[in-house]
């Protein structure tokens, strides 16, 4: 399997509490600590912002219970780019209850990632806020269940007029359960499995698992924003090929969505210690929103 999807061209491709934010500054952006209502509980997080930002993002998390990402959000800031980072719903220092695999319902029940998409539009919200240019265009980037996260906040949030995600499924909750099932996470999977063998499981195995499905496809098909996907080859969570076949159909249809493959990465795409992802992603950005048009293909 390896290398036989990679694709030649890659991207050519509510109420602010300010009361309680607290204030620091680099030689590059300033960090504001604030807190923000959403579905009636107070998430905390920072902000961090450029003199003057060309573009603004909000972080969504990932499935685990993470506090703000702030590293990842100084590299972000440090090209140009306001973000806002927040501590999960029941994690760190905001309120409500985080809700894990199979603790009382799954995380990745419609109810939940409803929820969630909640948070992170009052996150967008309230960044615009804190912007001196209104017209700032503000993003969405997210990880891995905010695949499925993102395409629901910016259905409901005109505010929000591009997308990045690091390892985001487009396939159904349901199909992205069978595969990890599937895959046990055993690193060495591919080593030992076909393409093949994980579409034939993951869109025909038995339904053993009671919850509805979330389908992001649903979201994706309405959506007329630009986005980017970012995926590794060797991903155990989500089955990438079955997700870059449906970008690709969403690419016929003229949607402006484009994706990047990196055959030896796995799901940790945005962490990895190969920074070429999260640079892509930046110049992506900047090829949107600063009329960037050169581009470097990734080795």
């Amino acid at each position: 399997m390896k290398g036989k999807y990679l694709q030649k061209s890659f991207i050519w491709l509510l109420l602010i509490s300010l009361p309680f934010t607290v204030f620091s500054q680099s030689a590059e952006f300033t960090i504001q600590d604030i807190k923000f209502k959403s579905q009636g509980i107070t998430l905390a997080g920072s902000i961090l912002k450029p003199k003057n930002p060309f573009a603004a993002v909000v972080i969504v998390h990932g499935s685990d219970p993470v506090k703000r990402e702030m590293d990842f959000a100084k590299r972000i800031a440090r090209e140009g780019i306001a973000v806002l980072t927040y501590d999960k719903r029941g994690v760190g220092e905001s309120g409500g209850v985080y809700v894990g695999p199979f603790v009382g319902t799954n995380n990745i029940d419609t109810t939940n990632l409803n929820l969630l998409s909640r948070d992170a539009n009052e996150a967008a919200i309230t960044l615009q806020k804190y912007l001196k240019d209104k017209k700032t265009p503000i993003g969405l980037v997210g990880f891995s269940q905010a695949g499925w996260i993102i395409p629901i906040s910016a259905s409901r949030n005109k505010q929000i007029q591009f997308m990045i995600l690091f390892s985001g499924p487009t396939i159904t909750t349901l199909e992205q359960l069978r595969f990890q099932f599937y895959t046990n996470g055993n690193n060495n999977f591919w080593e030992n499995h076909t393409e093949a063998d994980a579409q034939e499981h993951t869109k025909n195995d038995p339904d053993k698992y009671q919850f509805i499905a979330t389908d992001p496809k649903v979201n994706l098909d309405i959506l007329p924003i630009p986005g980017l996907w970012i995926f590794g080859e060797q991903d155990i969570q989500i089955p990438v090929k079955l997700c870059i076949d449906q970008l690709n159909t969403f690419k016929a249809k003229g949607k402006a969505y484009e994706y990047v493959l990196f055959p030896a990465l796995g799901h940790n795409t945005a962490f990895d210690s190969n920074t070429t992802p999260f640079d892509i992603s930046i110049q992506w950005v900047k090829q949107k929103f600063l009329n960037i048009n050169k581009f470097k293909e990734p080795k």
